[in-house]
């Protein structure tokens, strides 16, 4: 198709897949929702008649709905690499919320099944299409930078979510980090070495994990550039996503937002509040992101994010943890060549993430 909008579809309906559904449904001019599933019957019900859009009874009907053009990914991650698989041997364009998978092998088979269907895939790196971050990107390309020389990235939430999403999510470098990860290969390029240090400090909880509430990676990237991400699940004042790099004609600094553009003074104080969680600092990037896979799925366009890029990113998220683990340096090609060689069974879609 060439014009009109993407007739889209969406799988799973949680927190990501509400947010998902309500901006294909109302926000994005290039997109309609047209169709949704979930496993939970009650929630694709409630996005069925909020929307006006047909509720399929299986991921099998979704994906064998001739109307699609596209199909929104958003059920828990164990999952997504199933869905990814049956949209791929479908012929459908697919968003992928990130990781594809927790696991290596299982993220190189949806790619590679993408690119031997020649059908598209979009990875939900986020950040890209924040504003600000996009015309970052755009004038470091355009030379106003410099030879990059320091990336120094804060990623903090609040607080930290339920030790049973822990549980599952893969650890603070691959759940949280990654899309760190994805920005500053976005920003920079390539990362050839990877350093990390990790603690738990804010309940047992995380250490009985294996996990860390706290962490710090070091990047050394192939054009000799360094970089420094610092984690934090547990930072009490705020959810904080800021970032500066430093070149040799220039130094960006991408500062987070305040809650509200009104500062409070009084004696000896000034007041500003601050956003509590990612939801509110990238809204608009979540409107952004689709729209441009719903162009790109209507006018024939590459991936804006595509699978490749997300698969290193993930290597580098590999990269740390194991670094984490083995206590020295790992570089993603090490770290790839550590994981597992053939993916386990992919889980069956449950309820959205």
């Amino acid at each position: 198709m060439s014009s009109g909008r993407a007739r889209i579809g969406i799988v799973g309906l949680g927190r990501m897949g509400a947010v998902h559904a309500a901006n294909l449904a109302g926000a994005c001019p290039s997109a309609a929702l047209v169709a949704c599933f979930d496993a939970d019957a009650g929630l694709a019900a409630g996005a069925g008649e909020r929307y006006g859009v047909e509720v399929a009874p299986d991921l099998e009907a979704l994906l064998g709905d001739g109307r699609l053009d596209g199909v929104v990914i958003a059920t828990p991650t164990p999952t997504h690499a199933g869905v990814a698989l049956a949209a791929a041997a479908a012929g459908v364009p697919a968003f992928c919320e990130k990781p594809i998978s927790l696991e290596r092998a299982a993220t190189v088979a949806v790619v590679e099944a993408f690119e031997a269907a020649g059908v598209l895939l979009q990875v939900g790196f986020n950040r890209r299409f924040d504003a600000t971050v996009a015309d970052t990107a755009r004038r470091v390309r355009a030379g106003e930078l410099g030879a990059p020389y320091l990336l120094r990235i804060s990623q903090r939430d609040q607080s930290p979510p339920p030790m049973g999403f822990l549980a599952s999510s893969g650890g603070i470098f691959v759940d949280m980090g990654i899309h760190d990860f994805d920005l500053a290969r976005f920003l920079v390029g390539d990362v050839v070495r990877v350093h990390a240090l990790g603690t738990a400090l804010s309940d047992p909880g995380f250490a009985a994990l294996g996990d860390a509430d706290t962490a710090l990676v070091t990047l050394e990237f192939a054009n000799g550039a360094l970089g420094v991400v610092d984690l934090s699940r547990v930072a009490g004042y705020g959810y904080e996503s800021s970032a500066e790099l430093m070149g040799a004609k220039a130094t960006v600094r991408l500062e987070m937002p305040p809650a509200f553009l009104a500062e409070w003074r009084r004696h000896n104080e000034a007041v500003r509040p601050l956003l509590s969680s990612y939801d509110r600092r990238y809204a608009p990037a979540f409107v952004a992101e689709l729209e441009a896979f719903a162009q790109a799925v209507r006018d024939g366009a590459p991936s804006p994010v595509s699978g490749r890029e997300a698969l290193a990113a993930f290597d580098v998220a590999l990269a740390a943890s194991a670094a984490h683990a083995l206590g020295h340096a790992v570089s993603p090609q090490e770290a790839a060549a550590l994981a597992p060689r053939s993916p386990a069974p992919p889980d069956s879609p449950e309820g959205g993430s």
